[in-house]
């Protein structure tokens, strides 16, 4: 909480993306480390989140940010439920070529739809704002990031300790044996895809509003790569190794680029 006070504009931005990195890698988590699907598109639902984000805030100023962020990972959500109704029929290698697929249409279809889009040119985030008072400084935006993420963590961590947490498992370990106790595989692969979109959604909202100005090519496959080596360093199948990964990853990016 006083971290701000204490440290200087690029540390309280670099802690700002560590937290929505981590929120990213949760997500993702939740789909491959706690359910067994490989998933290789995700810097595409991040782009969707903040695209959705930035458009719906220029469109519609009046909306508080807080829903703004909801909107953004309900519609992913939604793009994600759609997106693993055809995956389901696909096995591990084709699940990741499918969602690495996905990941590259969608920057092509930002990148031509130029007229929503901004395409190449970009798109001009606007402040993030709740009634009169607006996240105007990285600063400010580090209150409404970091709360954010620790809600969504233990929301996270809720739902891998309930019913739908244990399904997933179940999931992961055996469909036959999951099949036979009676976990309908369909519903539960796509609330998974749903629920991990949803978490990108929102960490894509934020980290709209975190850089401010939005192009196609902050969204690459690269970057999809990335967010799964952090759930891999942090730990398959772990709340708290999101976080970590998330922290290890990106941290060792600043550091070796500051050895350039």
């Amino acid at each position: 909480l006083v971290a701000p006070l204490m440290l200087g504009k690029y540390t309280i931005f670099l802690l700002s993306l560590l937290a929505i990195y981590a929120l990213v890698s949760l997500g993702l988590n939740l789909l491959m480390g706690y359910t067994g699907q490989i998933a290789a598109g995700h810097a595409g639902f991040l782009a969707l989140g903040a695209y959705f984000t930035a458009i719906m805030g220029e469109n519609l100023p009046w909306l508080p940010c807080p829903v703004l962020l909801l909107l953004a990972g309900i519609f992913t959500g939604i793009i994600g439920f759609l997106l693993g109704i055809p995956i389901l029929r696909l096995k591990v290698f084709y699940i990741a070529m499918a969602t690495l697929a996905f990941g590259v249409v969608v920057s092509e279809v930002i990148l031509q739809w130029s007229s929503l889009t901004g395409g190449d040119d970009g798109f001009s985030v606007p402040t993030a704002r709740i009634a009169g008072f607006a996240f105007d400084s990285d600063y400010k935006l580090y209150y409404l990031i970091i709360p954010t993420t620790l809600i969504m963590t233990i929301l996270a961590k809720n739902l891998v300790n309930g019913y739908i947490g244990r399904a997933f498992v179940a999931l992961r370990e055996s469909e036959v044996a999951a099949q036979t106790i009676g976990i309908d595989l369909a519903r539960y692969k796509t609330i998974a895809f749903a629920i991990s979109a949803f978490y990108t959604g929102v960490a894509g909202g934020l980290f709209a509003y975190l850089i401010t100005y939005l192009s196609p090519d902050a969204f690459t496959i690269e970057l999809s790569v990335d967010f799964i080596a952090m759930i891999v360093i942090g730990g398959m199948g772990s709340i708290l190794g999101s976080i970590i990964g998330a922290v290890i990853l990106t941290g060792m990016q600043q550091v070796l680029a500051g050895l350039l």
